[in-house]
């Protein structure tokens, strides 16, 4: 994958909103085989994270959101900041023609310990890029009047 095209996914993903605009997140770029294959495996064996080229994760920093709004930044600011900037990144890279999965289900403390990340930051997202194989069909969606009321439930 160009470099230009994955500075532009970061650059996009650097214009995230995030509360305060503390951006409470870290992201590991992860290219290395051999460690996508053991976030293949820490993410429940979803063997598809190893065969992307390129792949992001997501970490709260709840320390960082904490010191401007203790404990709701620690709890839910945080998270909030890396779910912002994953979906920005995921945003550009489907500009870009890219083809993306965001994968949530994983065990932290394997995630941590593949990536050398400090204990205090919470995995979020693993999001894969890659061109695609395929253009599978859209999955069916509720429509939008199912989605949103109107002042009230």
């Amino acid at each position: 994958m160009e470099e230009e095209v994955i500075g532009r996914i970061f650059e996009a993903m650097n214009t995230a909103p995030s509360a305060g605009d503390l951006q409470a997140y870290e992201v590991v770029r992860v290219e290395e085989e051999s460690n996508r294959r053991l976030l293949a495996l820490a993410a429940g064996d979803q063997h598809f994270i190893a065969e992307a080229p390129v792949v992001l994760v997501f970490f709260a920093d709840p320390r960082r959101s904490a010191r401007k709004y203790r404990e709701r930044g620690e709890d839910l600011y945080s998270v909030q900041d890396a779910t912002i900037g994953c979906s920005y990144a995921q945003l550009a890279a489907t500009a870009e023609g890219l083809g993306s999965c965001w994968v949530g289900a994983m065990y932290d403390d394997e995630v941590r310990s593949i990536l050398g990340a400090p204990g205090h930051l919470r995995p979020v997202a693993i999001l894969t890029l890659g061109y695609p194989d395929e253009s599978p069909s859209p999955t069916p969606r509720r429509s939008v009047q199912d989605l949103v009321r109107r002042e009230t439930f």
